[in-house]
């Protein structure tokens, strides 16, 4: 029997589509499962959904089907067929999901109701996060909400980041008036949370910092990295902008848990030496060494 051999092109989009199908499907069940239950409007097309159901009547999950096409409509028209590549996916996947989730939340409910409605909170944080990581991680979208921030991104030249914030807070402020003020506050933890775990997932977890230290005493610091530390390094040649004094700046990875000692033993040894400390999410080559798990 002939073995069928895979590109890594091929293997990295299949992971690439089942990461956003798993994201899309955790955004859909975290929608059924925390936010619909306990009128938690987070934001997005399905919390304008959530309060537009309170006061009108109409279904949210209808709400979100015609609100996904009508905005899918005017990205292609205002946007462009490019942008509008990136979601026409996640514009159809998520409202069919949110409708595929919503008997799997009704069993699941059963077990996950809490009497501490943060508990809640803080799982629907971490899904939400966890969720929309994958989506995001390899530039995907459901769409919804995401077009409207784009559109405003081009005609009121804001930037993303503003965009999703002033519209979100409108659908959170607009839930406050309509579920009341706690929930909203809930929304908020549940935003705040997910927005951190995103981060971790899109940058990726921090084990290590990187070191920028500019010292006149560069060959026992070296000494010290190498042989107490034993961590790899690099050194440039540098002049002081105000001494105009010739130094050294030398950039090497230490382990989080020698952060503190590694600080001290460069102070012992140049007090007037000056560092920059950063977290450093990902070392590739250079030189690695057994007893550096984070390289």
């Amino acid at each position: 029997m002939k073995k069928i051999k895979l590109s890594k092109d091929k293997i990295d989009l299949i992971v690439t589509g089942i990461s956003f199908v798993f994201g899309t499907f955790g955004l859909a069940l975290c929608y059924n499962l925390f936010y619909k239950p306990n009128n938690l409007v987070v934001g997005g097309m399905t919390g304008l959904g959530m309060v537009i159901q309170k006061i009108t009547g109409l279904d949210a999950q209808l709400f979100i089907y015609i609100s996904s096409f009508i905005l899918l409509i005017a990205s292609y028209i205002w946007l462009g067929k490019d942008e509008t590549k990136r979601i026409v996916i996640g514009t159809f996947l998520y409202p069919i999901f949110i409708t595929f989730t919503k008997p799997i939340a009704d069993v699941l409910l059963i077990y996950l109701s809490f009497h501490e409605i943060l508990v809640t909170v803080v799982l629907a944080g971490l899904l939400y996060g966890f969720s929309n990581g994958l989506v995001y991680k390899f530039g995907y979208s459901t769409g919804g909400s995401d077009v409207l921030v784009r559109l405003g991104c081009k005609f009121f030249h804001t930037s993303e980041g503003q965009g999703v914030l002033f519209i979100n807070t409108l659908i959170i402020i607009s839930g406050a008036f309509v579920f009341g003020v706690e929930n909203a506050v809930y929304a908020i933890i549940i935003t705040v949370i997910g927005s951190l775990f995103v981060d971790k997932i899109l940058i990726g977890m921090s084990d290590s910092k990187n070191f920028m230290i500019y010292t006149r005493e560069a060959k026992k610091i070296r000494h010290l990295i190498e042989n107490e530390f034993k961590a790899g390094f690099t050194i440039f040649p540098t002049v002081g902008g105000y001494s105009h004094l010739h130094g050294a700046m030398i950039m090497s990875v230490i382990r989080n848990r020698d952060i503190n000692l590694f600080k001290e033993r460069i102070l012992e040894i140049d007090p007037q030496a000056f560092f920059v400390i950063s977290d450093c999410y990902q070392v590739q080559g250079g030189v690695k060494r057994s007893n550096l798990p984070f390289m």
